[in-house]
């Protein structure tokens, strides 16, 4: 078994993404459910089918697309060949399904939907580790998701090797250019976020430039530095001035052909917005045939 990491990947609960399929099932059935299902196919009719990957890739939402189906028809077995995390090779067939015909159908395209999209996103974040690999940084994501997807999003991030940013406005403070210019300043913006902070809550905030950093350093630091659009060298500097007092977060213009020479530099987390943003969904088909 070829997995994109090397650590245990935890399975996404299912009180959180079955209301995500619950909906999405609901928008594709409408008002009136599956007319064409309904009218071309005998009720009680069983089909088999298989999931197979037309394109090789990591794994990633496979659970989440079975919902769908089994949400339809209670009773739909499954025969699972390769689990989230795994890397599929193009005509690898990932799992069967026998469940009721007009469920299959009914359920096809929710499942592919989800299973293709959660794929490309963690077939995308293995490139990007593979990239890096030698080095210590950690590929991470942000929070530029669909509305909505939020959690499964960040899950296929973690089923492709990577590491998952904030996942909410509540959960840590992260202090952005906008802030700081709407507070006043570094300083002030600082000195604000740790008056609020609880104890477990940490602070991270964003620099353009050297000069911003050595403010952030002087004013006494945060848990996190975004170091934003920083040339090569800038980067390098800075891990040289922070010296590993605060972690260090690189950003901006991060691509495949950039992300080894951005790891080098020493920095301890590279953020990609298009592994959720601009990601290609990895081409799966539901080949189907008479139980």
């Amino acid at each position: 078994m070829t997995t994109a990491t090397s650590r245990a990947l935890a399975s996404l609960p299912l009180a959180i993404y079955e209301p995500i399929v619950r909906a999405a099932l609901a928008e594709d059935f409408g008002l009136g459910g599956d007319i064409t299902a309904e009218a071309t196919i005998p009720a009680g009719t069983r089909a088999r089918a298989s999931l197979v990957a037309r394109a090789s890739g990591t794994l990633a939402g496979l659970e989440i697309a079975l919902a769908a189906f089994t949400l339809l028809d209670p009773s739909a077995a499954f025969t699972i060949l390769h689990r989230d995390g795994e890397i599929v090779a193009a005509g690898a067939t990932i799992a069967t399904i026998v469940c009721d015909a007009r469920a299959l159908l009914g359920a096809e395209r929710t499942a592919l939907n989800l299973l293709s999209h959660l794929c490309g996103i963690a077939t995308e974040t293995a490139h990007y580790v593979a990239a890096i690999r030698g080095t210590h940084a950690r590929i991470c994501e942000t929070r530029k998701t669909l509305p909505g997807l939020r959690a499964l999003e960040k899950y296929a991030v973690r089923a492709g090797g990577g590491s998952n940013h904030r996942f909410r406005l509540d959960d840590a403070i992260l202090i952005k250019d906008n802030h700081i210019a709407i507070a006043g300043g570094v300083a002030v913006a600082l000195a604000g976020a740790k008056s609020r902070a609880g104890h477990l809550v940490r602070i991270e905030i964003e620099v353009d430039t050297l000069a911003q950093l050595d403010e952030v350093v002087a004013c006494g630091g945060a848990d996190a530095i975004l170091l934003d659009n920083f040339t090569l060298d800038d980067l390098r500097e800075a891990v040289r001035r922070v010296a590993g007092r605060a972690v260090l977060e690189a950003s901006g213009g991060v691509s495949l052909a950039t992300v080894a020479a951005i790891a080098a530099t020493g920095v301890d987390i590279i953020s990609v917005g298009a592994l959720t943003h601009s990601v290609t969904a990895l081409d799966i088909g539901l080949d189907i045939g008479i139980a």
